[in-house]
């Protein structure tokens, strides 16, 4: 793997002296603070506990504008080790959503647990934890993918993250484009087509979101973040989530499969939260019914 491709990930490791891991007592999450001293004990440290009703509107936090998400965005899917990483087609681009200006598309990766019953994504959203977490991940456009650059400031990246739900009911294979996306697992190195950004997000209102600045939540942990949390998930049925913790293997078959691949929580940050119609819509129904009630 390439440095380049190792800083975007967001979960992949920054090269350092040490190596990180999820899971063995050396090498786990409390130790990054002494693999990586310089930002993973920091103050502003990612993944946090999102708590709603502590988020505070921020009128700025306006709708995003997704450049490309419709068109064939992806083109090739590796196995980073310790993540399944997806790069991206050029010409994708993110702007809007409150950014200081546009960020360029670079790649989606994934966080996951044990299989549908045990949850894995990074987030947490009123103590909630979900089976599964897409983080797609952008660089300020005007770096030009130079990720030194982006890294050495405090909002050069920018991420999106997607909370996996599992889908009610007896549904397999569903969504069509999360069973294509799956059925690249067995054959990891291949180049992706057939599906889109914006197939791989069904149902998210993607002007309904929460915010906050926060770090890449893998060493080196670079405080460098804006995180944007959605709130409405992606509902995934429950075979094709199973495939993630059952078909993806650190090095081969030999190997440990790749599970609960995600950082502990970290101390709570500030965290904003966009306008929402639907909030507003119920608000002025409520206070319809008020007013209907007093006639």
């Amino acid at each position: 793997m390439n440095w380049l491709g190792a800083v975007l990930a967001l979960c992949v490791l920054v090269p350092s002296a040490h190596s990180w891991c999820y899971h063995e007592p050396s090498c786990n999450d409390s130790t990054w603070p002494t693999i990586a001293t310089k930002f993973c004990n920091g103050s502003r440290q990612s993944p946090i506990n999102i708590i709603s009703a502590s988020a505070q509107l921020d009128t700025n936090l306006t709708a995003f504008t997704l450049n490309n998400f419709n068109g064939n965005s992806l083109k090739s899917i590796t196995n980073t080790g310790k993540t399944v990483k997806v790069t991206l087609n050029s010409g994708i681009s993110i702007s809007g959503g409150g950014l200081s200006g546009a960020y360029d598309s670079l790649q989606f990766h994934l966080h996951w647990g044990n299989g549908s019953s045990v949850p894995g994504s990074e987030h947490t959203v009123n103590g909630k934890r979900y089976p599964m977490e897409l983080h797609i991940v952008n660089s300020k456009a005007i770096y030009a993918g130079n990720t030194t650059l982006a890294v050495s400031d405090s909002t050069g990246l920018a991420a999106l993250g997607f909370l996996i739900e599992e889908m009610s009911g007896n549904a397999t294979g569903q969504p069509a484009s999360w069973n294509i996306l799956s059925s690249y697992l067995s054959k990891i190195k291949n180049i992706v087509s057939q599906i889109s950004l914006t197939d791989l997000i069904p149902g998210v209102d993607t002007t309904r979101y929460y915010r906050y600045l926060g770090s890449l939540t893998t060493p080196s942990c670079n405080e460098a973040v804006v995180w944007t949390v959605f709130k409405d998930t992606v509902k995934v049925s429950k075979d094709v989530i199973d495939k993630f913790s059952k078909m993806i293997y650190v090095t081969n078959s030999t190997s440990p499969l790749i599970v609960n691949n995600f950082r502990n929580l970290q101390p709570a940050l500030s965290v904003t939260t966009s306008s929402s119609s639907k909030t507003c819509y119920s608000v002025g129904l409520m206070a319809l019914t008020v007013l209907l009630g007093r006639l």
